[in-house]
Formats: C-alpha cells, sequence, structure tokens
C-alpha cells in the first residue's frame, strides 16, 4: 500500500481520534464527548467531538475532518502561489483541550495531509500553553516529542522546535502563546519516511500530556489563579484568530463553523492594561516561560 494511500491516512486519523477520545474521557472521569457528523456542501465532511463541564476538562474539542474542493483558499497558496486555482484534498485531525484547574496547561495537537494537483504535503505539530509554568511539565513534553522525532533522524526536533517557537508567538503582544512543542508544514520527498515520522509523532501526544494532567489537577486553586486562567485564555483566542493558519483556511474554505472554532475556551477575559506583580508566578509565566528555551 502506497505512504500516500488517502484512505490508509483518513483510517489512521479516525483510530488516532477514537484513541485520544477513549483516553481522554478515562482521564476526565465525569463527562463524555458528544459526536457531531457533518458534510460540507463543497465536498467531504468530518467527525466532531466535544467534551464539556468535565472534572478535568472545562471544555475538550477533538475534530476529523476530510473536505476537498476545486481550489485552494488563500490562506493555503499564499506561500504557494503555484498552486493557486489547484483542486485539493485535505484531512486531518486535530484537538485543543481546555482544563479546569488553571494548573493544568491548555494543550493543542494538528496532525494532516494536503493534496493539490501533483503535490501533497504533510504536516502538524502539538504545542503546551501553561497558566502557571512548572519546569517539569515543559520538560516531559519536549522530551517525549524530542524521542518521538529522534526515532526518525535527530535533526528533526531541533527544526520543528524552534519552527514551533516561531510560530506560536503572538506577535502583538510579543510573547510566545506557550512553551512550544514542534510544529512542521509543506514536509514532502520520501513519502514513507515523513508519514512514519507523522504517524509517531501524533501517536506521542498522549504520553507527552496526560502525566501532566495527573500531577497538576488536584492541586488547590482559588479566584486569582482562575482569572489569571481566564486571562491567559484570552491571549489564546487571539493567536487563534488572528494568526493560526488552521482557522483561517477552515474559515476561507467554507468548513463548518462550530468544528473550525471549538478551539476557543468557553470562558476568558481581558483586563485594560494587566500587569502582574512583580515576582509572582503570573509575572514569571512571561518572563521565565514565554521565551524560546532549550527544554530537552
Amino acid at each position: 500500500m502506497s505512504a500516500l494511500d488517502l484512505s490508509s491516512l483518513e483510517q489512521f486519523l479516525l483510530q488516532l481520534q477514537d484513541e485520544i477520545c477513549t483516553q481522554l474521557a478515562a482521564a476526565d472521569g465525569v463527562a463524555s464527548f458528544r459526536e457531531d457528523l457533518w458534510e460540507r456542501a463543497e465536498g467531504g465532511g468530518g467527525r466532531t467531538r466535544v467534551l464539556a463541564e468535565g472534572d478535568l476538562f472545562e471544555k475538550a474539542g477533538v475534530n476529523f475532518s476530510r473536505v476537498h474542493g476545486r481550489q485552494l483558499p488563500p490562506s493555503a497558496t499564499a506561500a504557494r502561489p503555484e498552486l493557486a486555482g489547484q483542486g485539493f484534498d485535505a484531512l486531518g485531525v486535530s484537538l485543543v483541550l481546555h482544563p479546569r484547574n488553571p494548573y493544568v496547561p491548555i494543550v493543542h495537537m494538528n496532525y494532516r495531509f494536503f493534496s493539490a494537483g501533483s503535490t501533497w504535503w504533510f504536516g502538524g505539530g502539538a504545542d503546551l500553553t501553561p497558566i502557571y509554568g512548572f519546569v517539569e511539565d515543559a520538560e516531559h513534553f519536549h522530551r517525549t516529542l524530542k524521542t518521538a522525532c529522534d526515532r526518525h533522524d535527530p535533526a528533526y526536533y531541533p527544526r520543528f522546535k524552534a519552527w514551533c517557537d516561531d510560530y506560536f508567538t503572538i506577535r502583538h503582544r510579543g510573547e510566545m502563546r506557550g512553551v512550544g512543542g514542534i510544529f512542521f508544514d509543506d514536509l514532502h520527498g520520501d513519502a514513507e519516511r515523513i508519514r512514519a515520522l507523522w504517524e509517531d509523532v501524533a501517536q506521542s501526544f498522549l504520553p507527552s500530556y496526560l502525566p501532566i494532567t495527573e500531577r497538576r489537577r488536584h492541586l488547590p486553586y482559588g479566584g486569582r489563579e482562575r482569572q489569571f486562567q481566564l486571562l491567559r485564555r484570552g491571549r489564546y483566542v487571539e493567536f487563534n484568530l488572528v494568526y493560526d493558519r488552521g482557522t483561517l483556511f477552515g474559515l476561507q474554505s467554507g468548513g463548518r463553523t462550530e468544528s473550525i472554532l471549538m478551539s476557543l475556551p468557553p470562558l476568558a477575559a481581558w483586563e485594560y492594561d494587566w500587569q502582574g506583580e512583580a515576582g509572582s508566578p503570573e509575572a514569571r509565566l512571561k518572563s521565565e516561560f514565554l521565551t524560546p528555551r532549550d527544554w530537552a
């Protein structure tokens, strides 16, 4: 079977979604996922699953989609103008998890495949967005991803880590969205080799994240921590609506709005000219965690 057989890629992603949802629901222990099957008028569809008001997760969304169309939207051709006007096929799994406890970090993951005309590429990654920074959490997340990358080529992790640091930067704030992870796009060449890497790093998501949730989910917190969580979620919203290419692609390609915007938190806040108290854990987040750093 060809590494680029779309049916086998789709099957892998559907199984990935199943495994992730099963383990997240088990970890939450209270809530379960609601599933929506949807079709896109221009072609294709998807399977969206959302868990709400759980014990561990205030909101968790895990989406599979496979869509096709007659031409790529502007967000996909800005860096590849030669593909303008080409028909396309795009499939992937994406998730964003918004925990209830402010000490448990937000996490995002997305793995996707695109083909347009005779051109194809793999993309994806995962990144961690803590509200309160813990060095051991950032190290665990990065080391798990690095281990998966290193199984294929030791050059992958440093390249993808730097790519992630640059991509997930809120440029109008002058800070990273979180502590990063890995990010890559437009990977093409040896299809077998790239697909093996893509599947391996996708399957490393659960072991990279679930141990962190177990360390932090029962830490006590109060109104101060909750308010800071809402402020940091506001930063997350800013990035997703201003910079995120996946959000832009989904909206420009006529995707299902509810599925595209499932990444947004149930509650967020903005406070004019908020400044953290010097030396506080809130101030330390930006000074010690939201700039590029070697975590692995």
